[in-house]
């Protein structure tokens, strides 16, 4: 059992960025404080312990560092999730609206296989549009969605509504400020 640790202190919220009328939640303080660190990826092999996992999927960039350690641990393969032509090979494709733009997330098409049960790691769901595209390649595959795990959700901004009927774990809520 992981030992409790206060994610709020290590989280920076930062005001106006990247935009006027945002506030970031920064996760940058969890990574450069081993123990916070620990805790996140010792939080995730508890949450998932009895869930079947055969894949573990990560949106990029910030949810590469939270899911390579998790499937590594758990001996399971890792599913990059990357923005629009970063990946050279035939990819799935998925255009999102953002809490604060648009963008695009693609993955390999070699990578996902039909049947999987993958697990779809971020650092922070906002709007739950990132990771409701991210589900829609993992479908488009033949794939199935096992959960959704985040350090950080903002359930201020509704992403229930988008990712309703998919199992989604956090560590922390932030109710918004």
């Amino acid at each position: 059992m992981s030992a409790e640790f206060d994610l709020d202190k290590a989280i920076r919220k930062i005001p106006d960025f990247p935009k006027p009328g945002i506030l970031f939640y920064d996760i940058t303080g969890i990574l450069t404080q081993p123990q916070a660190f620990n805790h996140c990826i010792e939080r995730m092999i508890e949450l998932y312990r009895d869930t079947a996992v055969t894949a573990v999927a990560a949106i990029e960039a910030r949810g590469f560092v939270f899911a390579s350690p998790f499937a590594a641990r758990k001996n399971l393969p890792l599913i990059l999730m990357r923005k629009k032509d970063k990946l050279p090979g035939a990819t799935y494709s998925r255009s999102f609206a953002l809490e604060y733009g648009e963008d695009t997330i693609e993955v390999h098409k070699a990578d996902i296989r039909a049947g999987q049960s993958v697990l779809i790691v971020d650092d922070l769901i906002a709007t739950g549009g990132t990771l409701k595209a991210a589900c829609g390649l993992v479908e488009e595959a033949g794939a199935k969605v096992a959960g959704i795990f985040s350090v950080v959700g903002l359930p201020f901004l509704k992403y229930e509504n988008i990712l309703a009927g998919y199992p989604v774990q956090t560590l922390i809520q932030y109710q918004g400020e």
